[in-house]
């Protein structure tokens, strides 16, 4: 299957807000109602620990909150979003040009479900996702139908896990962020074609478990599992955000592996 040319942007993309990202360095555009990216966004571009030329693939990619971050970051790399949405698709191409980075960010309105092939595009060097936490609506209060498809996997997790793994050439990395009650399911799945992970957890408080895991593969890797330890969001300080992560939301710190 081929990758049909993206239909005409929808008019309701003209309902946007403008936010500032890593310490006022970006500008998103994203949806005044419904999903708008934070904090995973954030940490997950933080966490991809990409070279010079290489190539990323984001899969899920909404309005381009990881895409912009990474290229903010690793000013040399190339990058490939995939989005379903066409609206969302249509906010990432205009947050690429807004940023100035629509020369190296390519944005490809398709649907994970078809799989990477669908892409005609060779393997890329890393794979991000921040894939939608459920695949079971029924499990929790339905979402407003403008978020559904940032929570609800319509055709689960594994799909998503196979889009990475295929994505990537051999001796690839994968980066995903998540819920931390699904460290077991990302494990058992992504574990079909991937070994080496690398596992940092995400603790809103230090006395608080962690609700988000940050998990590093490699494809073919063979490299003993490492449990890092926790990122903590936020301390008792009275501070926004503990030092750690207030220097990642920044732009001055990439997020430690």
């Amino acid at each position: 299957m081929t990758v049909a040319s993206p239909p005409p942007e929808s008019s309701a993309a003209a309902d946007v807000v403008e936010n500032a990202l890593l310490g006022g360095k970006l500008r998103l555009l994203q949806p005044a109602q419904g999903y708008r990216a934070g904090m995973d966004a954030a940490l997950l571009a933080a966490a991809l620990p990409a070279g010079p030329k290489d190539r990323v693939l984001e899969a899920g990619c909404g309005a381009g909150a990881v895409l912009m971050q990474i290229a903010a970051r690793c000013p040399d790399t190339r990058l490939t979003g995939v989005e379903r949405d066409s609206t969302a698709a249509g906010l990432a191409r205009r947050n690429a040009a807004l940023n100035v980075m629509d020369d190296r960010v390519e944005i490809i309105t398709g649907d994970v479900a078809n799989g990477f092939a669908t892409l005609d595009r060779p393997p890329f060097d890393w794979a991000v996702s921040n894939p939608p936490f459920f695949d079971d609506e029924t499990t929790l209060r339905a979402p407003a139908p403008a978020k559904r498809g940032a929570w609800i996997a319509d055709d689960g997790l594994e799909v998503w896990t196979d889009f990475l793994t295929r994505g990537v050439r051999d001796g690839g990395g994968i980066v995903v962020i998540h819920r931390a009650d699904r460290l077991a399911d990302l494990l058992a799945l992504l574990g079909k074609r991937c070994g080496s992970f690398v596992i940092r957890p995400v603790q809103p408080f230090a006395d608080q478990p962690a609700k988000r895991v940050l998990v590093r593969a490699r494809k073919g890797g063979r490299a003993p599992l490492r449990l890092l330890p926790a990122l903590i969001l936020h301390d008792r300080s009275g501070a926004k955000h503990a030092p750690e992560a207030e220097a990642i939301l920044r732009g001055e710190a990439g997020l430690a592996w």
